[in-house]
């Protein structure tokens, strides 16, 4: 099949049908290409439908199949971000030592800066969702981060906050002590 044939088939059919047709076609060990753009397609359909975990692990296939380092490295970042929207942060921390091991000191750099923007990205989406636990699960693995003074200070200041949202007092005073 080529990619047009794939297009034209996936067109007609809702989401999950798209879902189940692509990864019986990946099932079939199709041409290293068609394998490769089948995940893509799937990957976009997992992000699509808010299913993360599951578009993180394609991601994860896709990078396997790369051919180049920056390609990989790119894959996995995404994956990366997409464990961190799922929340499931021991496996966003396993790729982002997996991107860190493909890439060069530059790109390491850059790797790291764009990941510590992944979980500030999530942790500002859970504040406008008013899901103040979950923002503080992610300013607290931030928090973890190695962060320049700057950074730090704004993370303490968010996870304050809302430790005194959340009536998480032994935390808040624990972090207010640490301040002080």
């Amino acid at each position: 099949m080529s990619k047009s044939e794939i297009e034209t088939e996936l067109k007609s059919k809702g989401d999950f049908v798209q879902i189940d047709y692509l990864a019986k076609y990946v099932s079939e060990k199709p041409a290293f290409d068609m394998k490769k753009f089948a995940y893509q397609k799937l990957a976009e359909i997992y992000e699509r439908r808010y299913m993360f975990g599951e578009a993180a692990k394609t991601y994860g296939f896709i990078a396997d199949l790369a051919l180049t380092f920056t390609e990989k490295i790119k894959f996995n970042s995404k994956q990366v971000e997409l464990y961190v929207k799922a929340g499931m942060f021991e496996r966003a921390d396993e790729c982002m030592q997996t991107t860190l091991s493909n890439a060069n000191a530059s790109q390491k750099a850059e790797v790291m800066f764009a990941i510590k923007e992944f979980y500030k990205k999530q942790a500002l989406v859970y504040e406008k969702e008013k899901r103040r636990a979950h923002a503080a699960k992610v300013y607290e693995k931030l928090a973890s981060m190695n962060l320049s003074e700057t950074e730090k200070e704004e993370v303490r200041n968010k996870l304050l906050h809302l430790y005194e949202e959340l009536g998480k007092i032994k935390e808040y005073m624990m972090l207010k002590g640490k301040i002080d």
